[in-house]
């Protein structure tokens, strides 16, 4: 007898340097709901020709998550195939354009990671950027970070830190579907003034603001990251 699947398809993009590990709760805890896929972030020259690679392996229609980086790519898919997208979900992300001075700061990360030496990953130095303060003593979230970023490693690094963020307001504004847009309290690198900023370029978008969270949200508050996409998976 055959048995049918009728869980919508999420298409989960990680963010520079992450993997299917980012999404471990929300896999686990909306596995009820939806038949969660990780894309592989870590192969291409460009986030078009990334949303590019999602799409072609992608169901017809699917709801679509995009963290930080993998938020660029989700916009990307949404410029290039808005009609296939039920619902997307922006995290700790950004829709605004590298300026000329964070183009020249990215050409300058990678020639110092280019350097002979060990990829040291998440070093201590870069974590308070990433994670709450309160967050900086859990010793097995340090590490899943740390192990995350060390299993992509160097190349990877290079080339997603190599590719053009483009500006997505035109996209976002074009788009029709349920849309959340969900930040941590404390994230530094896209503060909630960004994504209230992007929430109101969308009528339809729920801003969601996690508390005692920094900018990895879904690996530092899980369980409330996942009750926010359970809500707009329903919506």
């Amino acid at each position: 007898m055959l048995v049918t699947d009728l869980r919508p398809p999420l298409l989960l993009l990680p963010g520079f340097l992450c993997d299917e590990d980012l999404w471990r709760d929300q896999l686990t805890g909306l596995a009820d709901v939806a038949d969660g896929r990780v894309a592989d972030l870590g192969h291409g020259d460009s986030i078009a020709g990334l949303a590019g690679q999602v799409l072609a392996t992608a169901p017809p229609r699917f709801a679509l998550a995009g963290f930080s980086f993998g938020g660029y790519v989700a916009q990307e898919i949404a410029r290039q195939a808005p009609q296939r997208i039920e619902r997307l979900a922006l995290l700790d992300t950004s829709f605004h354009a590298d300026t000329p001075e964070r183009i020249a700061q990215r050409r300058g990360a990678n020639k110092s990671v280019s350097l002979p030496g060990e990829f040291r990953g998440m070093t201590e130095q870069l974590l308070p950027s990433f994670i709450a303060t309160d967050r900086l003593h859990d010793t097995a979230l340090v590490q899943r970070i740390n192990a995350m970023t060390l299993r992509q490693g160097r190349e990877v690094f290079m080339r997603q830190n190599a590719m053009r963020r483009e500006n997505g307001a035109a996209a976002l504004r074009r788009l029709t579907c349920p849309v959340l847009v969900l930040c941590g309290r404390h994230d530094v690198l896209t503060p909630p003034a960004l994504h209230e900023e992007m929430a109101a370029l969308m009528p339809q978008a729920e801003l969601v603001v996690v508390e005692d969270s920094g900018h990895m949200s879904p690996m530092e508050q899980p369980a409330a990251v996942t009750r926010a996409m359970r809500h707009w998976l329903a919506a």
